[in-house]
């Protein structure tokens, strides 16, 4: 065996060898520090956080030079707008990639946190993704939001009671409350019609639905004109407040949110429930009383008009402040791609953002009710799209649980809250 220190092996081999040796490894260290792995922070939910960690493993596994750090962040949405925008205002935000509700984009897109991603989709890919998912990511004309998963109101309704009484599920308003008092009247069911009541987000998105099925609106995106005072609100406001005086919803809706009515209604305790798409899968169960019992339909409105669902749902984007804007695009690209947000619906059953993906052969066969959320989908009903967005809901949720409540008349309590909307907006009276 030959050595260094051999007599045969000549001292200027080993010089030789010496610098070959510290140059492969001067190389290598250079290399590593040139390319380093790169790690970008991305702050969820904690209960959306689950269904991800195999998407991130995935793509981890196929591109190793990026690294995600996913921070599992509290379970309300508005804890989470509040930590993205107190990272933001301190002015180092550690968070890359922005997952972002459907009414976020316009505040942070308008404060200049967000870059803009207009040119870094492709027409295929526009295309396919649900236009109304798209039109909430634009803020000026400029996108700043990629639509990872959807998400839209419905009506839910027991399909197997109805066909014992040989009727269609309701249209109108006038419909739902006359089969819910049938059936109530029979002690087929306990109540008719649910819906969320307690002061929150959640309360504002089954509003605009109501205020949506009688002709009303809120706040207009575009010309900022404000229509709380107006009277089709006081109609909605008045069909909520009867359908309790009537025993056709509990007395206790004004407080409850998605999970108490969903409980309820999966007990086999009412015919109707509004709600969202997250229900079927838990109320068809095995351990379900309504399983294989219930059907699905867009929220009613009165005789002239068509109901409409919420627009809901989850989107990316990339922060200004990141250091690593390609990289975070390229996980972007990843996870809103076709093949694995077909990965991402069938393990975690949410609603996909792309179109195709409803009516996919095996994820039909999972959840067979997608066309049918297809349709519903195409004419959700967007909250105004608008800077503002926290401050005007803050404003209605205070004054339509108290109009709701009895604490104020709605009349009176709507008038403040148009006015107070106005001032938000710096709009006169129209």
């Amino acid at each position: 065996m030959i050595t260094l220190a051999s007599k045969n092996f000549p001292r200027r081999f080993i010089s030789i060898f010496l610098v070959i040796f510290l140059t492969v490894v001067l190389l290598s260290t250079y290399r590593g520090l040139a390319n380093p792995t790169v790690v970008l922070n991305l702050l969820l939910t904690a209960p959306d956080a689950k269904p991800w960690y195999s998407m991130i493993q995935e793509f981890e596994q196929t591109h190793p030079g990026i690294k995600i750090n996913l921070i599992a962040g509290p379970n309300a949405t508005n804890l989470i707008e509040d930590l993205y925008t107190s990272a933001f205002i301190l002015g180092d935000s550690p968070y890359d990639l922005i997952n972002m509700d459907v009414v976020w984009s316009a505040k942070f897109a308008a404060a200049g946190w967000l870059l803009d991603l207009n040119n870094r989709l492709n027409s295929i890919d526009l295309g396919d993704f649900s236009p109304v998912d798209m039109a909430a990511g634009y803020y000026e004309g400029k996108l700043y939001r990629v639509p990872v998963r959807s998400d839209v109101g419905v009506l839910y309704y027991r399909k197997d009671l109805l066909d014992e009484e040989g009727i269609a599920p309701p249209q109108t308003f006038e419909q739902l409350q006359k089969i819910s008092s049938s059936l109530k009247q029979q002690g087929k069911v306990k109540w008719g019609y649910l819906w969320q009541g307690r002061q929150y987000e959640g309360l504002i998105a089954m509003f605009v639905e109501i205020l949506q099925g009688f002709g009303g609106f809120w706040v207009n995106s575009d010309t900022l004109e404000v229509g709380l005072d107006r009277p089709e609100t006081l109609q909605a406001i008045a069909f909520l407040q009867d359908s309790i005086a009537q025993g056709i919803s509990p007395p206790g809706s004004t407080t409850y949110m998605e999970e108490d009515t969903r409980r309820i209604f999966q007990n086999g305790d009412a015919a109707f429930l509004r709600s969202w798409p997250y229900v079927w899968p838990l109320a068809n169960a095995d351990d379900s009383s309504v399983k294989n019992k219930i059907g699905v339909k867009p929220m009613v409105g009165i005789a002239q008009k068509t109901g409409s669902g919420c627009l809901g749902g989850w989107g990316l984007g990339i922060a200004r402040s990141s250091k690593h804007p390609e990289e975070a695009w390229e996980i972007i690209r990843y996870i809103t791609s076709k093949e694995v947000q077909k990965k991402f619906i069938l393990s975690a059953g949410f609603i996909p953002s792309r179109i195709s993906l409803f009516t996919d052969p095996e994820i039909m066969e999972k959840y067979p009710h997608y066309p049918k959320l297809l349709e519903i989908s195409k004419t959700a009903t967007s909250r105004p799209i608008i800077p503002q967005y926290a401050q005007i809901s803050d404003i209605l949720q205070r004054y339509l649980s108290a109009a709701l409540t009895n604490y104020l008349p709605p009349e009176k309590a709507m008038r403040l809250a148009a006015n107070e909307t106005r001032q938000i907006l710096g709009k006169n009276r129209v």
